[in-house]
């Protein structure tokens, strides 16, 4: 485990603007330890190979506000009991370590490893139709099934992203969500009920520090993430452009197998996935079995487990009302808050349960339905 002061300088040059994390890591491995970024003079550090005049200068300028930033930021993860991964130590993801710019840092919360004998990133665009979240829950079923050791990684992000996250929820695998900010903020925040059940079976990954702005180039700078943790990288649905093409286009540059589910040629969002099959950027898959083998993967590993859904008559009062109510058909939350007079936010919570318990199903434009 590094030493709290090393953390600090480790975690204050990934603060520095304009110092990525390749040039960190050369800065250290010619200097010899990150404090002596912070000791070194201007002129001292314009020598050092492939740092120059520029960032010589940034790094002078703005290290002992960054100092004074992650000196705070040590102090949220111990008030916070987070763990850190620091890439210079066994602990840290032995896939991304791979990574020519993986970050020097990794915040986590949760309860999972990420050096299982199989991880498996699952993206997608945040327009999911009927037929993505489907793909989503039979991909994650037959991944159930197996019992082998594995961790499935997604961006907690809506459409495909969640969907991944509450199939895995629902089908006990573990679940770690990639965020393009620090732990003390989730975005979007409709997910915090998801989030906090990952945190028992999975967890909530980032590089960012406490107190980052949400900005969508974070997310597009957490997506290298996404794609380096993992053995492979699947696509669900996608339009023809969209983070989930971002992962895959990163996820080959890392020599990482990336799979992509096919779609009818007129469905907007299967166009992507549909154009990176044809130009061999990701390989057509159907199903577990078409990953497990392209990866050489045991698929036999045990018997199938039979999932089922709980009975009715193990449900709550609340939730009986709404089963009730949806018994007539399909409803908008507003509707269903008027039909049962709970508030909005007391259904939703309600529909959550529902859904992990494979009672209620999440349709397009809050709409659910009974299964």
């Amino acid at each position: 485990m590094v030493a709290p002061e090393n953390l600090q300088y480790l975690i204050a040059i990934s603060l520095i603007p304009g110092i990525g994390c390749i040039t960190a890591r050369s800065l250290i491995a010619y200097l010899g330890q990150a404090e002596r970024v912070f000791r070194e003079s201007e002129k001292s550090l314009m020598r050092i190979p492939g740092i120059g005049e520029i960032n010589a200068q940034r790094i002078v300028t703005a290290r002992n506000e960054a100092l004074a930033r992650a000196e705070a930021e040590l102090q949220f993860i111990e008030q916070n009991k987070l763990q850190y991964f620091v890439y210079t130590e066994t602990d840290y993801p032995a896939r991304l370590k791979n990574c020519s710019d993986a970050p020097l840092v990794l915040f986590f919360k949760g309860s999972c490893s990420l050096n299982e004998p199989k991880v498996l990133s699952v993206v997608g665009t945040r327009n999911a139709t009927n037929y993505g979240k489907q793909v989503c829950d039979e991909l994650i079923g037959a991944l159930a099934q197996r019992g082998y050791p594995v961790v499935v990684v997604s961006g907690l992000a809506y459409g495909i992203d969640i969907q991944i996250h509450k199939a895995c929820l629902k089908h006990d695998i573990p679940t770690v969500g990639v965020l393009g900010h620090g732990l003390d903020q989730l975005y979007p925040s409709q997910h915090k009920p998801i989030a906090a059940k990952m945190i028992e079976n999975g967890g909530l990954l980032t590089d960012f520090v406490s107190g980052s702005k949400i900005d969508r180039q974070n997310f597009l700078r957490r997506n290298r993430i996404i794609a380096g943790l993992a053995d492979a990288t699947v696509i669900v649905e996608s339009a023809e452009k969209g983070g989930a093409l971002v992962t895959a286009d990163i996820a080959n540059s890392y020599n990482r197998d990336v799979f992509a589910f096919p779609g009818r040629c007129n469905d907007l969002y299967s166009r992507g996935c549909n154009k990176i099959i044809k130009l061999n950027e990701a390989a057509l898959v159907e199903n577990l079995e078409d990953i497990e083998r392209a990866m050489g993967w045991n698929i036999a590993t045990k018997a199938p487990q039979v999932w089922q859904p709980c009975l009715f008559s193990d449900l709550t009062p609340e939730e009986e009302q709404i089963v009730e109510t949806l018994r007539s058909g399909q409803r908008f939350v507003d509707e269903l808050s008027q039909s049962v007079e709970l508030p909005v936010s007391r259904v939703s919570s309600i529909l959550l349960g529902l859904e992990f318990k494979g009672i209620v199903a999440s349709l397009p434009g809050k709409v659910y339905a009974l299964r």
